[in-house]
């Protein structure tokens, strides 16, 4: 576990390095220059999935040259934020706070993409205390899940430490060497994003016992948001514009067949894992999603006070980091029409 903190921290202290370093490298405002925009195969990016398959961002006018780039972490992303070589990207809302507090505070986030989405699933505890002496898994120490599950640890009375020691072990692994390890009988459970929440369910017999919703005011958090740099917003904000354009046209298709989109971004997560998810499942793990281009600015700030006392950050102010302004310019364009 020690080499798994020391990963983190060196991702920390590399984001730091690059925000120190490597400012100005962002494409040029050019309209021939690709416009760089990532996200991950999970379907809690699913307007990224839909978007990308169908080639709706490519073609909204104005977006011009796109290149699409795939991640599997969100440190990864930011990473390449940070140094330049990515100029958009949906994430989570963990890496993002940490990248704004780690590199320079340059990092913003410009709009919601997902709320909800996360759940803990447990073999046999019935109760947080049952909890204690037993190992669970997150999909990366100090990712979004992980800090939720210390911190919600915490509050019941049982503590943990990075080095995965404490009242309760926590491992960080994979999504697929989560549900693996949780269908061997090697772990507990796991806090996890959807679809894996409900394949552990659905292929583990596990249960619920934690639905992060009941954790947040009207139960809504970010788990997905779009993000980019102060100097992409100052030097193509008319493309910028053009990404949010169709992100609030897949958002609202989603929120209005909500059946449809969640079939046509399963289908999209199916061509990029190779491996569909059965319906049911996939219907089971939207269910516990919600679009929102609202990235919860105040769930966010309680989400940097957890990271703080985790001992993740040294610092909790995030005064700068939402930006939505360009999302309210074509939010209010768009009302005209």
């Amino acid at each position: 576990m020690r080499a798994s903190r020391s990963l983190f921290l060196l991702v920390l202290t590399g984001l730091a390095v690059l925000g120190a370093g490597c400012k100005g490298k962002s494409s040029s405002g050019s309209p021939d220059a690709p416009l760089r925009l990532g996200f991950f195969p999970n379907i809690t990016h699913a307007q990224a999935l839909v978007g990308n398959a169908e080639g709706t961002f490519a073609s909204q006018p104005g977006v011009g040259r796109l290149e699409v780039k795939q991640f599997n972490a969100g440190p990864a992303a930011m990473e390449a934020l940070v140094a330049g070589s990515l100029d958009i990207s949906y994430v989570g809302s963990g890496p993002a706070i940490n990248t704004f507090l780690k590199a320079g505070r340059e990092l913003r986030i410009i709009s919601g993409a997902v709320n909800g989405g996360a759940v803990l699933v447990v073999r046999t505890a019935q109760s947080a205390a049952e909890l204690k002496g037993k190992k669970l898994a997150t999909p990366q120490l100090g990712n979004t899940q992980d800090i939720s599950l210390r911190y919600w640890l915490k509050q019941q009375g049982l503590n943990t430490h990075l080095q995965g020691t404490g009242d309760v072990q926590i491992v960080p692994l994979s999504n697929p060497d989560i549900l693996g390890q949780y269908l061997r009988g090697s772990i507990e459970g796991a806090w996890v994003p959807e679809p894996w929440g409900a394949r552990m369910v659905a292929e583990g017999g596990g249960r619920i016992l934690v639905d992060e919703r009941d954790l947040w005011p009207e139960r809504r958090f970010p788990t997905t948001v779009i993000v980019t740099t102060r100097k992409v917003l100052e030097t193509q904000r008319p493309r910028v514009a053009a990404v949010l354009r169709a992100h609030v046209r897949l958002t609202e298709r989603w929120k209005e067949d909500p059946a449809g989109f969640t079939t046509s971004a399963n289908a999209a997560f199916g061509k990029l894992t190779r491996k569909p998810l059965p319906p049911e499942i996939a219907q089971a793990a939207f269910s516990r999603m919600e679009p929102s281009l609202d990235p919860v600015p105040s769930a966010l700030a309680t989400a940097a006070r957890h990271a703080k006392e985790l001992g993740f950050t040294t610092d909790a102010d995030i005064t700068g980091l939402v930006d939505l302004s360009v999302l309210d310019e074509v939010r209010s364009a768009t009302s005209r029409k």
